[in-house]
C-alpha cells in the first residue's frame, strides 16, 4: 500500500529578479517527486498556499503540474521547474499533491515548506 509518507518531495527555489516594473519579486522552483512506495501512483491535481512577506496568502489549485499528470512506478522520480511572483522579496510555499494509486486510491502527499527569498534580504 502506497500512502503521502511514501512519497517523497524535495523542492530547489531560486530567485530570477524582479519585473519589468520593479515591483513584484519572480522565483522558480524544481520539484523532484520520487515514489518510494511498492506500487504505481499518478499526480492528480495540486494545492499551493503563496504566503508574501507581509502576510497576504493566496492558495492554488489545479490539474496536474506544468500541463502533466505524471505516473510513477516504485523507484521513478518526476522532475519539473515552475514559477512564483510576488509583492516582497520574501515569502513561503508549501502544498501538497492529489495522488491515486493504480488501484483507485486517493491520497495527499504533502509539500513541505520553503522559503523565496532574494540574496541580501535575511541572513
Amino acid at each position: 500500500m502506497i500512502s503521502g509518507e511514501h512519497i517523497h518531495i524535495e523542492v530547489e527555489p531560486a530567485y530570477l529578479g524582479q519585473d519589468a516594473e520593479g515591483t513584484r519579486y519572480i522565483f522558480s522552483y524544481t520539484i523532484t517527486i520520487r515514489n518510494r512506495g511498492a506500487e504505481p501512483a499518478r499526480l492528480l491535481t495540486r494545492h499551493w498556499i503563496i504566503t508574501d512577506g507581509n502576510g497576504r496568502v493566496e492558495e492554488v489549485f489545479g490539474d496536474g503540474v506544468v500541463g502533466e499528470q505524471p505516473r510513477l512506478d516504485p523507484g521513478e522520480q518526476h522532475r519539473y521547474t515552475s514559477g512564483a511572483i510576488i509583492d516582497t522579496p520574501f515569502g513561503t510555499m508549501q502544498g501538497s499533491y492529489g495522488m491515486i494509486t493504480d488501484g483507485g486510491r486517493k491520497f495527499s502527499a504533502s509539500i513541505p515548506l520553503f522559503r523565496l527569498q532574494a540574496p541580501g534580504v535575511l541572513h
